[in-house]
């Protein structure tokens, strides 16, 4: 058996079917992981995460501790309650891991990071602190919701603890806020609106149940997966990972060379890569033939040979969708390495879905 969750029994009784993941129990899914996807793109669904590993970071080095960790500039955060996504690199450009920063106020910010990867981001936030003047502090205490989907805000906000619907309302996306205890962000990994939702345990088992009472669905790792590929939205260990850097992952928008004097990790790496110039991408791929495309398959392009990073079916559009990791010239018509056999593909350039809509042709 993994970790479990405070939500654990609550998954049990409502009949969850349970799978080990990053070392944890969680739910695949409840009655239908295709009915799962439809509520969240439709109405309301819920996601136990409390697997995600809450990093709080304090103390006067703060800041330049995180200029140094992050891709991304954490000068950005303008005002407390924003929040920034980045990724942490190795010294070879490499993501160790993404995440997303919240600035909570004077020197404190709350990094919200991947189940999976827990132990190695606990030992790599601590080597990149070194001696710095901080303290992280590891928040295995609290409880973390998902809340996704057009209804989602409308649904949740009353139910929040603290009278604190109102200013969840008033949030910006990817923007919180911290009151006592509860800690709600504009965020979300499914494409759609809603909130994202840590808190104690207990308060938080009891949310649950309030927000399944009000008409929310309840959903597991199956439609979390096919709403996120959707999006197309990167799993860490697949789209990318220490022997991948971000300039080939789709993400170099969340790499900040600017100003040119912050040092963080991984940069002088990325600067050679740019220099000698990036021969490939992360794109979208339309299956045009039957068959369903996964991980790890073959992508054959006039412009050389690729592979699938995350594939499978979109209950949205009703057929195969997947990213690819391509030669950066690479457009139009592919085949795809589907059971030996060669399936007529297109590059399309991603997110497939978003808040509802599809946005390929």
């Amino acid at each position: 058996m993994g970790h479990q969750t405070p939500l654990y029994a609550e998954h049990v009784a409502a009949g969850a079917r349970l799978v080990e993941f990053g070392g944890w129990d969680m739910p695949l899914q409840y009655a239908s992981a295709l009915a799962e996807h439809h509520a969240v793109r439709k109405s309301c669904g819920i996601f136990d995460v409390s697997h995600m590993t809450v990093v709080d970071v304090m103390g006067p080095d703060a800041t330049s501790f995180l200029g140094r960790l992050l891709a991304n500039d954490i000068g950005k955060l303008r005002e407390p309650g924003q929040g920034l996504y980045s990724c942490m690199l190795n010294d070879a450009g490499g993501v160790v891991d993404d995440l997303i920063a919240y600035w909570t106020g004077d020197d404190r910010f709350r990094l919200v990071v991947n189940a999976a990867t827990r132990s190695q981001d606990l030992a790599w936030l601590a080597r990149v602190a070194d001696r710095d003047d901080v303290v992280l502090r590891h928040r295995d205490d609290l409880l973390m919701i998902a809340v996704q989907g057009p209804l989602a805000r409308e649904l949740a906000a009353p139910l929040l603890p603290n009278g604190a619907g109102g200013m969840a309302l008033a949030l910006k996306p990817f923007n919180s806020l911290l009151q006592d205890d509860l800690f709600v962000a504009r965020t979300g990994y499914t494409g759609e609106d809603g909130f994202e939702v840590i808190l104690p345990a207990a308060t938080g088992i009891a949310l649950w149940s309030a927000l399944a009472a009000a008409g929310a669905t309840r959903c597991g790792l199956g439609a979390r997966d096919t709403l996120r590929l959707e999006a197309a939205l990167n799993l860490y260990g697949q789209d990318m990972d220490t022997s991948t850097s971000p300039l080939v992952s789709g993400l170099a928008w969340t790499v900040a060379f600017e100003p040119a004097d912050r040092q963080f990790r991984g940069r002088a790496a990325l600067e050679q890569q740019k220099a000698a110039g990036i021969r490939e991408k992360l794109t979208g791929l339309l299956l045009e033939d039957r068959g369903i495309m996964r991980h790890g398959q073959r992508v054959l392009t006039p412009a050389g040979e690729g592979v699938i990073t995350s594939g499978g079916f979109s209950p949205t559009m009703d057929r195969s969708i997947a990213l690819a990791r391509v030669p950066v010239e690479a457009e139009g018509p592919c085949q795809v390495e589907i059971r030996s056999a060669l399936r007529s593909a297109r590059i399309v350039r991603p997110p497939f879905v978003r808040h509802g809509r599809v946005l390929v042709e």
